[in-house]
């Protein structure tokens, strides 16, 4: 357990201080925490690389548990317009990191052996795009509206032109594809501490 702590810490880290951030916007369609959220991909994929599969899963498991006790927290935090944290949101936020963290796990330990760049870059395109997708409905769709009836996400269901200037779409959609913009781009960007991190493990076994 003891070789899981660093890993355990960063992602709790991450965790903690994405759940403050997004209380901070940056313009219309971003707040601070989806720069810092993304990390926890990076921290997931570094166990995975170094100590396999099942201690990025507990690692993933500990920030799952870090992320309730946040939500749990924030529900009791009043803010304007009620708790800053909803139900729907603390379920889309807890659903969309547990299933888009183990598809990343899944993936990577799949594609390990292949060229580096592959593992880390690809399964986290797939559980960015997977945590977007759940959060962002679960927590703003009005189709599901049942999961909450007295939590009023009207706003979030007003037609904008997408991002702007595209098609009008729900406020949601703007602001998930926002979003998943981000994570892709912290995606490539994280590629290159992944890849200082192998050769800093390799320079030791040298």
């Amino acid at each position: 357990m003891k070789t899981l702590l660093p890993g355990s810490l960063a992602m709790a880290i991450i965790v903690v201080a994405s759940n403050i951030l997004v209380q901070y916007p940056i313009g219309q369609w971003l707040t601070w925490g989806a720069f810092s959220y993304p990390f926890a991909f990076l921290v997931s994929d570094l166990v995975n690389r170094f100590q396999g599969v099942q201690a990025a899963r507990r690692v993933v498991l500990a920030g799952f548990a870090v992320g309730l006790v946040c939500s749990a927290i924030g529900t009791q935090i009043m803010g304007e317009f009620g708790p800053l944290v909803t139900l729907r949101v603390a379920l889309g936020s807890g659903l969309a990191f547990l299933v888009g963290q183990l598809l990343d796990v899944t993936l990577f330990d799949r594609l390990r052996r292949s060229a580096w760049w592959r593992a880390p870059f690809l399964s986290t395109l797939l559980g960015s795009t997977a945590d977007t997708l759940i959060f962002f409905s679960v927590a703003f769709s009005a189709t599901l509206i049942w999961l909450e009836p007295a939590n009023d996400v009207s706003w979030a269901g007003v037609p904008v032109p997408l991002l702007g200037f595209g098609a009008e779409v729900p406020l949601w959609v703007s602001l998930g594809l926002a979003d998943w913009m981000v994570k892709l781009l912290i995606d490539l960007l994280a590629l290159l501490p992944f890849r200082l991190a192998i050769a800093k493990y390799a320079a030791k076994l040298a």
